[in-house]
């Protein structure tokens, strides 16, 4: 049980366990489609606008529905907040192959956004309420699961999942979709008392958007989104573009994989980190660096500049994550995650559509790093105006 901020053994690590679950369905099922979009775009003759639809709805849903999952968790609590999350992302994945049909498709994926969306900000809460004296490594750890699932469902979905239901699309979904809702399980039977405030506070779920916490919190992460979504998005023609498709696999790889080393980063030395305004300078030179990097047009510098540019936006989203519960109020923390989440997301969106528009106006390669860069710049600046009104709680 918790007492004054601490948790016992066992029960400690049981919660932990949950928030790494919690944390891998965050992202498990949205990372099963770009392995099987091939067999999608044949069987259901999608053109190229309905894939990147298809790609950035969920994304584009993080931000929209952040604030109704705000008033979810108001209503009846972090905990069971977070499990209506997982159920609505495990059940509409399951779904999103019926027909198959375009309609089903699209709206299963709609829905399963917004699941995740009410489950992002109770998850800064659970860590507020679990581990008021260990955010950054509750964090970080939730944060390592949100890591691996995007590994696990984007590297095993074609060697693994689509053999074990003859080459189905529609199964696969079905498969990810049951193991997120198995992970439901540890969310029931580690249940936090905590939810019981949280529902007394029923009448606070709308952020506050005159907090300044507020813009500059989402600005800081969607500056990281920038930089990690914008390589994704186009690092792959910009290698073409600069006469390197040959690196585009690794590239790509060392981009995702040195998330990893970042989180487990946060965990050893977070409360060094937690609350501190440096680390987030050093993160976006870090990033604008790695930008930079990529302009030098040889296999060793463009790999390199990949991974520290996955180390630097994974960083930076952990660290953000983990100030929600380190600055609100506990009763608080999902006002603030909140509206950070609408206004980060929709940066997120928006910067490297940006991007993509001044590459198709000026024909230039370069500009693809342009999202990234602008992201690294909204950081370095504001990380100057972050406030903290108390030093980091001990670890």
């Amino acid at each position: 049980m918790e007492n004054n901020g601490t948790t016992a053994g066992p029960a400690r690590r049981a919660r932990l366990g949950a928030l790494w679950l919690l944390g891998i369905d965050l992202r498990l099922t949205i990372l099963a489609v770009p392995p099987v979009l091939p067999l999608i775009h044949a069987d259901l003759h999608l053109d190229e606008k309905m894939v990147a639809a298809l790609a950035g709805l969920p994304v584009l849903l993080f931000g929209l529905a952040a604030v109704p999952g705000s008033f979810l968790i108001a209503r009846v609590g972090a905990r069971r907040a977070a499990l209506v999350g997982v159920l609505l992302v495990g059940i509409t994945s399951c779904l999103r192959g019926i027909g198959p049909s375009i309609p089903m498709l699209f709206s299963m994926t709609l829905l399963m956004g917004a699941g995740v969306a009410v489950m992002q900000p109770a998850l800064p809460t659970l860590v507020g309420q679990w581990f008021p004296a260990s955010i950054a490594l509750a964090t970080a750890v939730y944060a390592n699961g949100l890591l691996v699932g995007e590994i696990l469902s984007s590297s095993l979905t074609i060697p693994l999942v689509l053999p074990l239901v003859d080459g189905s699309w529609v199964m696969s979904f079905v498969v990810w979709g049951l193991l997120v809702l198995a992970s439901a399980l540890p969310v029931i039977v580690f249940a936090s008392q905590g939810d019981r405030g949280a529902v007394r506070a029923a009448a606070r779920w709308r952020p506050d958007w005159r907090d300044r916490r507020i813009w500059q919190l989402g600005l800081v992460q969607g500056g990281a989104g920038a930089l990690y979504f914008g390589c994704n998005a186009f690092l792959p023609d910009y290698l073409h573009a600069i006469g390197q498709p040959s690196l585009t696999a690794a590239g790509l790889t060392a981009l995702n994989a040195s998330q990893l080393p970042a989180s487990f980063f946060v965990m050893l030395f977070g409360r060094h980190i937690a609350g501190r305004r440096m680390p987030f300078v050093v993160a976006g030179v870090l990033g604008l660096a790695s930008l930079a990097g990529l302009l030098v047009p040889t296999a060793a510098s463009i790999i390199a500049a990949a991974a520290f540019a996955g180390f630097a936006s994974a960083f930076l989203l952990i660290v953000t994550l983990a100030l929600p519960p380190l600055l609100a109020r506990r009763d608080e923390v999902h006002l603030l995650a909140a509206g950070m989440l609408t206004l980060g997301y929709t940066l997120t969106f928006i910067v490297p559509y940006f991007g993509g528009t001044i590459w198709d106006a000026t024909g230039r390669s370069e500009t693809a790093l342009l999202p990234g860069a602008i992201g690294m710049l909204i950081v370095i600046v504001l990380a100057g105006t972050l406030k903290f009104d108390s030093p980091p709680l001990p670890h």
